[in-house]
């Protein structure tokens, strides 16, 4: 969630809870102060999890739970055993099960205007091969984030392609070539409050961006107005595309949380009454520049020009890029920012896996059945 927006909720008088990127801490944010709070995990302890998120939100009487990430299906799962009165910005876990499924959703995106990618669920490479025969496939695990496991084979599956690395169900899905595109909505019982389309501009590794730039597709608007009244949902809803050469819209898959999408939203712009469910019209955002994470874009953004683009470009979009967790006069969360990457080495070295599993590893949930709190 962009820093500037979660103070505005304070500002107007707010009581507010925010996700946070590192696992297990939230943010609280009132009027009179900022606060960091440590919370059990979620995905290893859904009970202790409920029952601490309660005391927060006693302690400091929170009006609005808001996820970041996918904290919205323990969240969904706990919703009974915390307070009525709070505003949690979450769906139905079954609706949430659905939307996550990569399968499921693409049953559930049929009929709302835009293509449906011809795909099959499949429990092995050789079952993939068989359904694709020689066509340009990619494939994925029913349930994944950020592009972890996702194989592309835009010529076709090899003979030799490797076996799958998970024992789980996997989508193979007609091959989209075109440009990528992704959306940002805030959606209360089947309203659109607030909606970006953005280019990913740069990625890591074809995964998460961190470079954003707005663009006009309003066949993607329609679809998701169509989508969320078909439905009714309430809760943050993102989706992944591709635009064809033609113009044409394919929706890949849904992402029932939040995504960088929302970085895009300037100070001034009302995402705060929208989240709340209290705008009376669909929020854009006012300002058309492009965000990035500048320390990402240091980083591993630095690589990229060297492989893809002229280094001149990478240095244009670096000038002209807003970033988008240093603010001018308040250095803390940039080192916040550090503070995070360090957590993420220590879960990495610690359960031995990437810093990009370890982002997730408190949070994420792949279909596997939950403890109700």
């Amino acid at each position: 969630m962009a820093l500037d927006h979660t103070r505005r909720f304070a500002a107007q008088g707010w009581q507010v809870i925010v996700g946070d990127s590192v696992p297990c801490r939230i943010s609280t944010w009132s009027r009179a102060a900022h606060a960091s709070v440590a919370l059990p995990s979620a995905r290893y302890g859904i009970r202790e999890y409920a029952r601490a998120l309660n005391r927060v939100v006693d302690a400091h009487q929170i009006d609005l739970v808001l996820p970041t990430c996918e904290e919205v299906f323990y969240l969904a799962r706990a919703r009974p055993a915390l307070p009525r009165q709070v505003r949690i910005l979450v769906d139905d876990f079954d609706m949430l099960a659905t939307l996550h499924s990569k399968w499921r959703f693409l049953e559930a995106a049929q009929d709302c205007g835009v293509i449906v990618p011809e795909s099959a669920l499949v429990n092995s490479i050789d079952e993939a091969h068989e359904w694709a025969k020689d066509r340009p496939v990619a494939i994925k695990p029913e349930f994944s984030r950020f592009g972890v496991h996702v194989r592309l084979y835009p010529d076709g599956i090899p003979q030799d392609a490797r076996p799958f690395e998970l024992d789980t169900k996997w989508v193979v899905q007609s091959y989209c070539r075109g440009k990528e595109l992704c959306s940002y909505s805030v959606v209360d019982q089947g309203r659109v409050l607030a909606h970006v389309t953005y280019r990913p501009s740069y990625r890591i590794n074809a995964s998460s961006s961190y470079v954003f730039e707005v663009c006009n597709a309003p066949g993607i608007e329609a679809f998701v107005e169509s989508f969320a009244r078909k439905i009714r949902y309430t809760g943050q809803l993102s989706f992944d595309w591709i635009e064809s050469d033609q113009g044409s819209y394919q929706v890949l898959e849904c992402n029932p949380r939040a995504i960088s999408g929302v970085h895009l939203f300037a100070m001034h712009d009302a995402l705060p009454a929208a989240l709340m469910g209290e705008a009376d019209a669909c929020i854009k955002p006012s300002l058309i520049e492009m965000r990035m994470i500048a320390a990402v874009m240091l980083a591993a953004g630095v690589w990229q020009p060297l492989r893809q683009r002229p280094l001149g470009e990478w240095w244009r979009d670096f000038q002209g890029a807003r970033d988008v967790i240093a603010i001018k006069g308040d250095r803390m969360p940039l080192l916040g920012g550090l503070l995070d990457l360090v957590s993420y080495a220590r879960i990495a070295v610690q359960q031995r896996c990437t810093m990009r599993q370890a982002s997730t590893r408190d949070t994420e949930w792949d279909g596997e059945a939950l403890d109700t709190p």
